[in-house]
């Protein structure tokens, strides 16, 4: 375990940076419980590699740089010399690793270039979370500034921005693409379809990636029309309606404050459970933190493709069999899936409304993150390295079913996958599986709209035409 921090700091090297990094460091573990998990680390072989054989980073790129207990280790090296009595009676009798500005630098490019998709853990003989140190790192770099722009500038406006969302959406701007989107879902599907909006007492509080109302309207569309149909009592809040929480990549601090933020949007308004998008970091983030940070009696979490499972099982939804001709592929997000938490609901509602549907090989807790994990997708500077490196056993993945849709259920996942099958010359539509069940659902006459949608327009056609 780590001892009080003032012991370590006695003799450090005068240098600011690394200063600032060991008391960063020495606070976290003061102030949160990664000191057992260090601990047991560094008294077992941190690095016998197997897990190289299982990361799709280094599987693509080859350098060491990417094998993970190697990365692991250049934190384990601070935490051995500088937070545990041999590490310190060892500088005091001889020559021992010193933290170099040099080294925080290395640590600062190497923890960005994982996924943190922890297929890695599931290959380690000991059980290292060679993600979660990974993790770790990161908040210590952000508590001394340095962090990649695009995660820092996100969660600025997020937590402290007028709009409190990651795309600084204004309210307004959000309610008035629910209502395009209600006109548009009458439009295009013959569909009535609502966006609820500060509805007190509610049962649900619905929190997608707030990137949806700008990138995936059909996948929001899909899910009201899914409440729609089995009259779910739901709402959408006018302060807060991002489920999106890239905390969770690179500070708990952040994340805990973000989640926090959530349960204060679902209490103002009275509701009952946090329902969370088509997003796997999202999902992950309030699953696993709100009964951490959710204070007293914290609410119950649900993703959308559960809510949806759960209904059409129960008989309250009906999707049309094999609407979908296409040959579709799924794609397992990493946050939702590596723990087996939600794998089999989405399978066996598109085996159903899928009239050809095939698996990628691995699949499930053994599949290959997208590329883009860990909040690497917001980074676009690295965009090459993304698609090219980390993405290239997704499109070789994608590749060998001969797809022509894939379905990512999750924002970040469904950018990079399209920007994986762009940058690899396949010709595959990524979606949501909620875009797919708008237009395999067998809709409620109180649904649907007079004389419009594609299938009323077909009958028009033919009556014509007779």
């Amino acid at each position: 375990m780590a001892i009080e921090c003032s012991y370590y700091l006695e003799d450090l090297d005068t240098r600011e940076l690394p200063r600032r990094f060991l008391e960063a460091f020495a606070a976290i573990l003061s102030h949160s419980n990664y000191a057992p998990l260090l601990d047991a680390a560094s008294r077992v072989g941190l690095r016998c590699s197997r897990c190289a054989v299982t990361c799709p980073v280094y599987q693509a790129s080859g350098d060491r740089r990417d094998i993970p207990c190697d990365r692991s280790a250049l934190l384990m090296d601070v935490y051995k010399r500088y937070f545990t009595l041999r590490g310190n009676l060892s500088a005091r009798f001889g020559k021992s690793f010193v933290l170099t500005e040099e080294h925080i630098n290395r640590m600062a490019e190497e923890f960005y270039r994982c996924t943190a998709c922890r297929r890695c853990k599931k290959e380690c003989p000991l059980g290292i979370d060679h993600a979660l140190i990974t993790r770790l790192g990161r908040w210590i770099l952000a508590e001394i500034g340095i962090i990649p722009k695009a995660l820092v500038v996100a969660t600025r406006e997020q937590l402290e921005g007028d709009t409190h969302n990651t795309s600084a959406i204004p309210a307004a701007a959000m309610m008035d693409t629910c209502e395009f989107l209600e006109e548009d879902c009458a439009d295009e599907h013959g569909l009535k379809i609502e966006f609820p909006v500060d509805a007190e007492g509610a049962e649900y509080v619905f929190f997608p990636a707030v990137s949806d109302y700008l990138l995936e309207p059909d996948t929001l569309m899909g899910g009201a029309a899914v409440m729609k149909a089995t009259g779910g009592s739901w709402t959408i809040g006018s302060k807060n309606f991002d489920g999106i929480n890239y905390g969770l990549f690179y500070s708990d601090r952040m994340l805990g404050r973000i989640v926090s933020a959530e349960v204060d949007e679902l209490r103002r308004l009275g509701g009952k459970k946090i329902l969370i998008g088509e997003c796997g970091h999202a999902s992950r983030s309030a699953k696993a933190f709100v009964p951490t940070f959710g204070g007293n009696q914290p609410p119950p979490v649900v993703n959308i493709m559960e809510y949806t499972y759960d209904q059409w099982k129960a008989g309250k939804l009906k999707l049309k069999p094999g609407v979908i001709k296409e040959r579709v592929t799924y794609h397992d997000p990493c946050n939702i899936a590596r723990s087996g938490w939600i794998t089999e609901q989405p399978r066996e509602i598109l085996k159903h409304i899928c009239a050809d549907f095939v698996e990628m090989t691995p699949n499930r807790q053994d599949n290959y993150c997208c590329g883009g994990g860990g909040g690497t997708v917001s980074i676009d500077e690295i965009r090459k390295f993304r698609t090219t490196v980390g993405g290239r056993r997704k499109a070789d993945q994608i590749r060998a079913t001969g797809a022509k849709i894939c379905v990512a259920p999750c924002a970040n996942c469904k950018k990079q996958v399209a920007e994986v099958c762009e940058d690899n010359g396949l010709d595959v539509r990524v979606c949501g599986l909620h875009d797919l069940i708008l237009k395999a659902l067998d809709a409620p006459d109180f649904m649907k709209t007079n004389g419009s949608g594609p299938e009323s327009a077909e009958a028009d056609a033919s009556t014509e035409d007779a």
